[in-house]
């Protein structure tokens, strides 16, 4: 008997890919096979592969697909496994591999519908299918995440990945989350454990994110006589010519030129031919530093290979075996071999030191209770008695107690779901109170919602918004606030000088369980490696002296939050002196002996 023999499998983004050989390595292995994802044609072929391999290894297994399910999408998922439960029973086995490049450009011109799109596919689709799963699943059942292992954590490291925030934030948050999901559903002895491949052999690296991370090189500065505007809209006809033949590479070029001379209302035969040569020479620039990219990674490799998506599959299939599974339950599996040493991002210690407050400091809050509250008042006092003005934006989710303690400073309520609204109160603080030195958004704790896995779909995106997706839209129209029409002229970034710090969530005090705590880490999770991206594309690549800063209150040991201690860190992290250290990631509560 095959070894998955009468299994169910599903694998999520599985008609190409890494999805599709794992569909395959399990199939060889006499599992029945579910596939799914957004493109029928695909998943179809993908589906004749794969009987072919049934029919070779006599397993008498079924194979089918679920064409036009987006993991993200709510109704297609649960109906999705609602449709499987009724036709052949419950998955054994589940996949999350569905994922999406996303915006590769930085931060500041990542449109955030994109970086919501982005979050909802990589963590709201892993986590939606994991907890439809789970309600028909059997004891002995797996969910096995993969994720990358670019947001993966070492004791004061954290991997930045330049141009890739709402990727970073997402795979971050999803590595917590599969081990959140193995404290949650122990009861029911369903496994979850999570895998970090590193770099795989795929279309996605080769045409895809390294092309489109070298262009983006190129916006940043520009190009010759092209302005990073004219390079972004050059690079969105260009970046498809890679790898293709020499007459589409010369007619696409061609088209490329006479779009952008349009545009700049260039008529001149021979101007529009230099053009040409200019966008001819930004392509094979553009494939000269994807390729440098490439071997750089390599180069960190021991052998200098990028695993081969069977052995992603290979590595699948063992997570999936009974033994092994039970041993690594609710572990994240380091797989990937690449030596990546970075700075040091994370502190404990911070200096006495005292703030700068020149200019308005504007406070954004998401409470979740009282001592949110207490904390944003705390702050604000501090920061009026040393001289300073402050400008206090409330969510109107908040609890009322908010509005009434905080109505003695300058405070309104608003949507911060809204970038609109956001943008409208941060021009009218500028224009009524003064220039803006420094934003800091807090957003409160982690409400006591039970499991995770139990939540309805509104419950998790109201979860998902409170701690991704508004602290990000915050962030983006503070630095827009900043460099006005600095994300489509990026040189405008540089020297710049202003201070940006997300505060929270807690870690739980008292006697919070692992469970409580893990909780919590799923949105730490995302918000370290979203602060260190966007961090090194500040510094490091447009030059400037903003910084974005994590201060996450509470200690492991389960010590209470002290206010002090954070506001301690807020003066240190506005005085202009951390500009310069590696470390942006900031545990006030926390002590090293």
């Amino acid at each position: 008997m095959l070894k998955f023999q009468n299994k169910i499998v599903v694998i999520t983004g599985s008609g190409t890919g890494i999805g599709k050989a794992i569909a395959m390595k399990f199939a060889e292995n006499g599992a029945n096979i579910v596939i799914l994802g957004r493109r029928k044609e695909p998943l179809e072929e993908a589906a004749k592969e794969l009987e072919q391999v049934i029919s070779r290894v006599k397993s008498n297994s079924f194979v089918k697909i679920f064409p036009g399910v987006d993991v993200s999408d709510e109704e297609g998922v649960s109906k999705m496994f609602e449709d499987l439960k009724k036709s052949h029973g419950a998955a054994d086995i589940v996949v999350n591999n569905a994922g999406v490049s996303g915006p590769v450009t930085c931060f500041a011109n990542a449109p955030i519908s994109e970086f919501k799109s982005t979050v909802g596919i990589h963590l709201t689709g892993t986590f939606w299918t994991s907890a439809q799963a789970i309600k028909t699943m059997k004891p002995g059942s797996k969910i096995v995440t993969i994720s990358t292992f670019f947001t993966e954590e070492r004791p004061y490291e954290q991997r930045p990945y330049r141009f890739r925030s709402p990727y970073t934030a997402s795979q971050g948050a999803k590595n917590r989350l599969a081990e959140a999901m193995s404290w949650e559903i122990t009861d029911k002895k369903i496994i979850s454990i999570a895998t970090n491949p590193g770099p795989v052999h795929s279309d996605r690296i080769y045409k895809t994110v390294y092309p489109k991370a070298a262009a983006e090189f190129m916006r940043v500065s520009g190009f010759e006589s092209l302005s990073p505007e004219e390079v972004e809209s050059v690079n969105a006809d260009i970046l498809p010519l890679l790898g293709e033949d020499e007459k589409t590479v010369k007619d696409g070029i061609a088209n490329a030129a006479a779009k952008l001379a349009k545009l700049k209302s260039i008529t001149s035969e021979s101007d529009i031919q230099k053009l040409g040569v200019t966008i001819s020479a930004l392509l094979a620039k553009i494939q000269q530093i994807a390729e440098k990219v490439q071997n750089n990674t390599s180069k960190m490799i021991a052998d200098e290979q990028f695993l081969t998506q069977q052995q992603v599959a290979e590595t699948v299939l063992m997570l999936s075996d009974d033994n092994i599974s039970q041993i690594l339950n609710g572990k994240v599996i380091p797989g990937d071999r690449v030596f990546y040493p970075v700075k040091p991002h994370i502190a404990c210690s911070i200096p006495d030191t005292q703030g700068n407050y020149s200019k308005i400091t504007v406070f954004a809050l998401d409470a979740t209770d009282e001592s949110d509250v207490a904390r944003t008042e705390a702050l604000a006092q501090k920061i009026e008695s040393s001289g300073g003005k402050t400008v206090i934006l409330i969510s109107k989710t908040s609890p009322k107690i908010a509005e009434e303690r905080l109505s003695k400073f300058h405070s309104h309520v608003l949507d911060l779901t809204s970038q609109e609204s956001v943008k409208r109160m941060l021009n009218t603080a500028t224009q009524k109170v003064g220039p803006i030195g420094n934003v800091i958004y807090i957003t409160g704790k982690v409400p006591q919602v039970g499991k995770f896995v139990d939540l309805s779909r509104k419950g998790w995106d109201d979860l998902v918004d409170k701690f991704i997706n508004t602290p990000a839209i915050f962030m983006q129209e503070a630095l827009a606030m900043f460099v006005p029409g600095g994300a489509k002229n990026p040189p405008l970034f540089k020297g710049k000088e202003g201070s940006m710090i997300i505060i929270g969530p807690d870690m739980p005090g008292g006697k919070a369980t692992g469970a409580d705590r893990a909780r919590v880490e799923v949105f730490r999770g995302a918000l370290r490696p979203f602060a260190t991206t966007v961090n090194q594309e500040l510094s490091d690549v447009l030059k400037s002296r903003l910084r974005m800063y994590l201060v996450l209150p509470g200690s492991v040991d389960g010590i209470e939050p002290v206010n002090e201690n954070t506001i301690k860190a807020v003066n240190y992290l506005t005085s202009g002196k951390a500009v310069a250290n590696a470390e942006i990631i900031y545990y006030p509560d926390e002590t090293r002996s």
